[in-house]
């Protein structure tokens, strides 16, 4: 361990860089002017963190690199994209960042603030291959490491590094804090290890596989997508190896006499014991595609994507929407599908229309349009996908609660609706900029002081800062 002297004497450098506001030009890139004095400290801390753990392993001609990655927020497409659907989503102004420096040993080690060291030997075959440790921080880095070799990056034997993180992403909150720090554990990999740029699509499906196969989450690639790639960004995962994105200029200041915010609001709950929940959506979806599959009511990009080899085929997304309607007596009368299912799939197929018309909207500045479409995304939500709150405990539906007091304050002016996965955490409310001082008083004295998140729209995915 090195002297609390010497991690002053090499941090000094780095600190006062930061301090005097020589980086606040690559800060602005990610941040609002007014947070610049917390951003200014957050990577201060974040470097003195890298040296307190790592400084006798880190070459004394070593530079310092600082990444971050941002949170995100689904606009709409409330759980499509795990059957192959459309989503609009945004990154937002909340990130992962990590100071990291390149090492000679083959080995990666990572200390997040407020949690374990994770230590990765890149020599050990295991390390590549999913374990008895699923649902550890460690399990993810393992298997980003492992989807790059699994690429044909040689990763197994190489230089390693160390790196230092801290996120200001509340857990629980929707915003996706798993998703970003695998974004930014991919961003440094590609960066310190490869050398080589590595393209937004490919770090988010190194990541997902990574928290699906390793970490043992099932998920899309929606989360991961969107805060890889950044901004707002419609994502069609018809192909999810090449998923169609493109990005859509998404101004809420503009809208309406004053503007716009994006507020999210963490009502509470917990989710480490949702994941049957999650999964059960998926798995709904499913059983009603291999229904339509049965009775051959697939549309015309099924073959083709499938010669390709481009997708499990048992997804909604490959199926007659119109066959599926004439079906559905026969899937209720013969018990095929729980009716939920088919509940379920409705919500898919409208959800995706939604997307589109949302787009459309935000196009042509339709100000009305916008918010009558979130507020039919979130009822479809509530009334056919039903991830508001979780059966077994029907007492405690704090989302619920959220969205009924978003629609007494926002009713003909704003819009609101479940946000993320569900069941629990949070929901996402548009409000008029004049209004959203009293939208926060009244919610952060339901769900507490900081339950509130005014959140900006961020320009950049992953990115090596400085």
């Amino acid at each position: 361990m090195v002297s609390k002297n010497q991690v002053h004497q090499r941090v000094s450098p780095y600190v006062k860089h930061i301090a005097k506001g020589k980086k606040d030009k690559k800060l602005l890139k990610l941040y609002p002017e007014y947070d610049l004095p917390r951003q200014q400290k957050r990577y201060c801390e974040c470097v003195r963190s890298l040296y307190e753990h790592y400084g006798d392993r880190i070459p004394a001609s070593a530079d310092v690199c600082f990444f971050s990655a941002p949170g995100r927020t689904e606009i709409i497409g409330n759980h499509t994209d795990h059957n192959l659907g459309k989503v609009l989503g945004a990154s937002v102004n909340l990130d992962v960042i990590a100071a990291a420096v390149l090492i000679s040993d083959p080995e990666v080690r990572v200390k997040s603030k407020g949690h374990g060291e994770i230590v990765v030997n890149l020599n050990d075959m295991d390390s590549f291959i999913a374990g008895d440790d699923m649902g550890s921080s460690v399990s993810l880095v393992r298997g980003i490491l492992a989807g790059f070799q699994k690429r044909g990056y040689k990763i197994r034997g190489q230089q390693g590094f160390v790196a230092a993180t801290m996120s200001d992403i509340p857990t629980g909150s929707g915003l996706s804090s798993s998703a970003a720090f695998e974004v930014l554990i991919a961003t440094i990999v590609s960066s310190l290890m490869l050398e080589t740029h590595v393209s937004p699509t490919v770090v988010a499906q190194i990541a997902q596989e990574a928290e699906e196969h390793f970490y043992g989450k099932p998920c899309g690639l929606l989360d991961q997508t969107t805060s890889a790639v950044g901004s707002c960004v419609a994502i069609d995962f018809l192909n999810p190896k090449i998923p169609r994105i493109k990005r859509v200029n998404m101004d809420l200041a503009s809208f309406g006499t004053h503007g716009y915010s994006l507020c999210i609001v963490n009502t509470g709950g917990d989710h480490a014991d949702l994941t049957d929940e999650y999964a059960a959506i998926r798995k709904e979806m499913v059983q009603v595609a291999n229904e339509q599959i049965k009775e051959n009511l697939t549309i015309s990009e099924y073959s083709a994507v499938k010669k390709r080899g481009a997708f499990d085929p048992d997804v909604l997304r490959y199926m007659s929407e119109s066959g599926f309607r004439k079906s559905i007596p026969n899937l209720h009368a013969k018990g095929l599908v729980g009716d939920r299912a088919i509940l379920r799939a409705i919500h898919f197929y409208e959800e995706n229309d939604r997307v589109e018309q949302l787009i459309k909207a935000i196009r042509n500045g339709d100000l009305q349009l916008f918010l009558e479409t979130i507020i039919k995304s979130g009822q479809s939500s509530y009334m056919y996908n039903q991830n508001i709150f979780p059966l077994a405990n029907p007492n405690h539906q704090p989302v619920a609660l959220g969205l009924a007091m978003s629609e007494e304050l926002l009713r003909n002016c704003g819009a609101w609706r479940v946000h993320g996965g569900g069941f629990a955490g949070t929901i996402q409310a548009f409000v008029p900029t004049e209004r959203v001082a009293p939208f926060k008083k009244r919610m952060n004295a339901t769900f507490g002081k900081n339950a509130t998140y005014v959140l900006q729209v961020r320009k950049y995915g992953g990115i090596k800062l400085f």
